[in-house]
């Protein structure tokens, strides 16, 4: 990984991203959860460059050293990473999410379907309402390494997803791995269930971990996610 992240001007902000593996090798998107950063991704991303993959983690909108412009919305997160690849000339690649990460990347591989060519959604929650909503946030005290506005904003997106996210689940046609928790995850599994019913090419795995799966069963993870991308495992462009 390079000791410092680099940055490229996408969708008008400055996003900062981490990289690792060869330059010609097939592209890895990582997008991190809520509230971390793309460095989140520096036990996995190896494994995955060594594939060989050209693994990019970038920090989303509102985290890390990437820009915190104030609007939070799903959609710009998702404009901001298609403008990443762009700035990149990245035409296609894999995507792997995790929580809000996985709720970017289902919406990119929505709205465009031929840049993802496999996705995976690591204990992502499907768009449904919460009942009861999720009660206002206080703000911890001190300096975050994230934009308090960001945690307000996806937390009223949480509570009232745009029905169109849910409606839109059929045009994401390429396969597609579900990685769940389990029990002890703080997601409905139940949710990941839903995504496996409507998901045109979907497959579903529970590695029992909790939320953090690719934190605290990093092999798992690795495995599972490895044998999907895998080059025996691809279908022709």
């Amino acid at each position: 990984m390079d000791t410092e992240p680099r940055t490229v001007r996408a969708n008008g902000i400055t996003l900062a991203y981490h990289v690792w593996g060869p330059e010609d090798a097939p592209p890895v998107v990582l997008l991190h959860a809520r509230g971390t950063d793309g460095a989140d991704w520096a036990e996995i991303a190896p494994a995955l460059a060594a594939g060989p993959r050209r693994v990019y983690a970038p920090d989303l909108r509102g985290h890390g050293r990437s820009d915190w412009p104030g609007g939070y919305a799903y959609e710009a997160m998702r404009d901001d990473v298609l403008a990443f690849l762009r700035a990149l000339g990245i035409a296609r690649a894999d995507v792997v999410g995790h929580s809000l990460g996985g709720a970017v990347a289902y919406l990119l591989a929505q709205y465009s379907p031929r840049l993802v060519r496999r996705l995976v959604l690591e204990d992502v929650p499907a768009p449904f309402p919460l009942d009861p909503p999720r009660p206002p946030a206080e703000r911890p005290d001190g300096d975050l390494p994230y934009d308090w506005a960001m945690i307000l904003a996806t937390d009223e997106q949480r509570n009232a997803p745009d029905p169109v996210w849910w409606d839109h689940m059929g045009r994401i046609t390429m396969p597609t791995l579900l990685i769940g928790g389990g029990p002890t995850s703080l997601i409905p599994q139940e949710q990941i269930a839903a995504f496996a019913e409507v998901l045109p090419d979907a497959r579903r795995v529970t590695i029992d971990a909790g939320h953090l799966v690719h934190e605290t069963r990093p092999e798992d993870f690795l495995a599972a996610v490895g044998e999907f991308l895998s080059p025996a495992d691809r279908t022709p462009s």
